[in-house]
């Protein structure tokens, strides 16, 4: 009997611990089986891309070759060594003008700097010089010699008819980042805003397609690819991109462009005559009137050849007014920049008509645009 007892309990320990060592394992045991059967999930076809999925990406394939990663350094002079340091200054984007190589970008990205290179999207690189710039217009050209393979100029559209609704494409490289696409539609038209210089840039295209540091210069392109703005600025009380970005529209481009390539700066259409926004002030505040006093008359100009008056200074500190400019092409003239602004939608040659006054009576003539004169 204590034979069969110690025989029964050792069994019986034995499957104990046989059935606790299974139970130990069968985690493990379940994983090699997992593990066998584990295998990557089988794809779901996805069909055909959206028509606009397509032609977006039609798009930014056909266009990026057109926009360059521009990047600019200031010459620093070490007042020790008298040795002269290219200190790297920022980096922006551009896009190919044509096919002699001009790059049009904004004037801010190169403002300040003393040498620029243009990075093209296959990677090649080339030093760039400055053919002219206006900082009016926040706009620069520069010039690149490609040997072989040129860039393709990006294709011309028009910003006159554009409508607030339409697609909107920006590629640029923002924070350094190569041939970025955004997308958006055309938020507003005719915005304006006044840089940190004081210029004040009109006729802006609002998108709401993301435009961050380093988009600056780049192409804003209709759903054609054609140019329709240079990325400007945004609008940020944070300093970071909140949904509001300005370009400058491509017409206004059109015009300045040629002008920076042809002559090194902007040519301004002038009437010849000479207005003062601070002594404007000073008179309207003395007088009343509506419009801007005309303080100078060039005599060389066709202002001056139609009879128009400026102001007479007398050695007592007196003067007579002259006469008062209302308004251009039926457009009201509120001061000297407003005056700018409605000139510089017109060329050196067109003829505008001009309403003034003078000693309470109104007069219209026609007068040609001429060359601003320093």
């Amino acid at each position: 009997m204590g034979q069969n007892y110690t025989r029964h309990l050792l069994l019986t320990t034995l499957a104990a611990m046989v059935l606790m060592l299974f139970w130990q394992s069968l985690p493990l045991l379940e994983g090699l089986i997992i593990a066998t059967q584990a295998k990557p999930r089988p794809i779901t076809p996805r069909g055909v891309l959206s028509e606009e999925e397509r032609a977006t990406i039609e798009l930014f394939e056909r266009c990026k070759g057109s926009v360059v990663y521009i990047s600019t350094a200031k010459a620093v002079v070490d007042p020790w060594t008298r040795s002269v340091y290219n200190v790297p200054r920022g980096t922006g984007s551009g896009f190919v003008w044509d096919e002699a190589g001009h790059i049009v970008t904004n004037y801010h990205v190169i403002e300040g700097a003393s040498q620029a290179r243009v990075r093209l999207d296959d990677g090649r690189d080339y030093p760039a010089v400055l053919v002219g710039a206006s900082k009016r217009h926040d706009l620069a050209v520069l010039r690149i010699d490609v040997p072989v393979k040129r860039p393709q100029p990006v294709m011309i559209g028009t910003s006159g008819d554009l409508k607030v609704g339409q697609k909107t494409f920006a590629i640029g490289n923002p924070f350094g980042l190569d041939w970025t696409l955004t997308t958006g539609i055309v938020s507003a038209l005719h915005r304006q805003m006044r840089e940190g210089n004081g210029v004040v840039i009109r006729d802006l295209i609002q998108t709401d397609a993301a435009i961050n540091p380093g988009n600056s210069g780049g192409p804003l392109l209709d759903s054609a690819g054609r140019l329709i703005g240079v990325n400007t600025a945004i609008f940020s009380p944070s300093g970071a991109y909140a949904g509001i970005g300005f370009a400058i529209p491509v017409d206004t481009v059109n015009r300045i462009v040629p002008q920076l390539i042809a002559y090194g700066r902007y040519l301004e259409p002038s009437l010849g005559i000479d207005v003062d926004d601070r002594l404007d002030r000073l008179a309207k505040a003395r007088l009343g009137y509506d419009g801007v006093m005309v303080l100078r008359v060039d005599p060389r100009s066709a202002a001056a050849r139609a009879g128009i008056r400026g102001i007479t200074l007398y050695p007592d500190g007196s003067f007579d007014p002259g006469d008062v400019l209302l308004a251009v092409d039926g457009e009201p003239v509120e001061d000297a920049e407003s005056l700018h602004a409605l000139l510089d939608k017109h060329r050196i040659g067109d003829t505008v008509e001009v309403r003034f006054a003078r000693d309470g009576r109104l007069f219209t003539l026609k007068l040609p645009l001429e060359p601003a004169r320093s």
